[in-house]
């Protein structure tokens, strides 16, 4: 599947900004099942700096500076993107939860260390004793990790109800499991916690999501929005995508932007400026399905 995506962020301040960094997570990354034919930035002021580059998980990045002096600050990222579903090894199949975790804190080589990077707690992944009960109900002993996973991904999905006013980007995973609510990052963060506590390797995933619009009615524009999912690594296959959100294995209808230990290694855009006072921040996203070869 081929796709247009289109990716606005608009600032703005009550007062006026003079200078401003950021650092922008907005291209596509190049993955085993994704191809990014071409992005672009477009931003408002120009930026005096505006240098490409690749972060320590290896997504793309690029990095300005803004020195005119503005009240607003407008980002436009656009990219044409292939996508492709990965192929998934039976869950019964797969080696039994407990020998991955024992592998992995077995196995010292290269890769492995790699991989093992994604067993730690980050900033956004802290969670207390209540989370790893929850975990230990479907990873019982000797259950294959897919099949106990996947238990876990529909466990979330049906205990937990999406509720975009219930948290907001700093609320821990473990208030999370208190009020039983939250949004996509949340949930991602809370089953990338769950696996950890088990010595199981996960990492955060951000990116979009094709939406569908009701029978009879039309996308509307700037309707779509970021999604975010996890991925757990599996001995003998690699990394398998999840989306507790949906209860789901991502297909061809996720495109991903970035992967990190959480939120904070892959946020949309970060910075620091001086000035700006109060400031709103508004997002438009669109993803368009494109015929092969535009």
């Amino acid at each position: 599947m081929r796709y247009d995506i289109s990716h606005v962020t608009g600032f703005f301040y009550s007062q006026p900004v003079s200078i401003s960094h950021h650092l922008l997570h907005l291209s596509p990354r190049i993955a085993a099942h994704q191809t990014n034919h071409r992005s672009s930035l477009v931003i408002d002021p120009a930026p005096a700096v505006n240098e490409p580059g690749t972060d320590y998980f290896g997504n793309p990045t690029s990095f300005i500076i803004v020195q005119t002096l503005h009240e607003t600050l407008e980002i436009k990222a656009r990219s044409v993107i292939d996508v492709q579903t990965n192929e998934t090894p039976e869950p019964d199949s797969t080696l039994r939860w407990d020998h991955v975790a024992a592998k992995v804190k077995a196995d010292s080589s290269r890769p492995m260390l790699d991989i093992a990077q994604y067993l730690f707690t980050s900033p956004f992944t802290k969670a207390g004793d209540e989370v790893e009960a929850y975990a230990r109900h479907s990873f019982t002993p000797g259950r294959p990790v897919l099949e106990a996973t996947l238990e876990l991904t529909s466990r979330i999905f049906q205990d937990f109800t999406y509720d975009g006013s219930a948290t907001d980007v700093s609320t821990p995973v473990d208030e999370v499991m208190r009020l039983k609510r939250g949004v996509c990052q949340d949930f991602a963060h809370l089953q990338i916690a769950c696996l950890r506590k088990l010595g199981l390797p996960a990492r955060y995933v951000s990116g979009y999501l094709l939406t569908h619009p009701p029978d009879g009615q039309e996308k509307l524009v700037g309707a779509d929005a970021s999604h975010a999912w996890l991925s757990i690594w599996i001995p003998d296959h690699g990394w398998v995508d999840l989306d507790p959100t949906n209860d789901l294995i991502p297909t061809n209808e996720h495109i991903t932007l970035a992967w990190g230990r959480d939120y904070g290694d892959v946020s949309p855009v970060t910075g620091v400026m001086v000035g700006g006072g109060a400031h709103e921040v508004k997002v438009s996203v669109d993803v368009r399905p494109l015929e092969a070869g535009v």
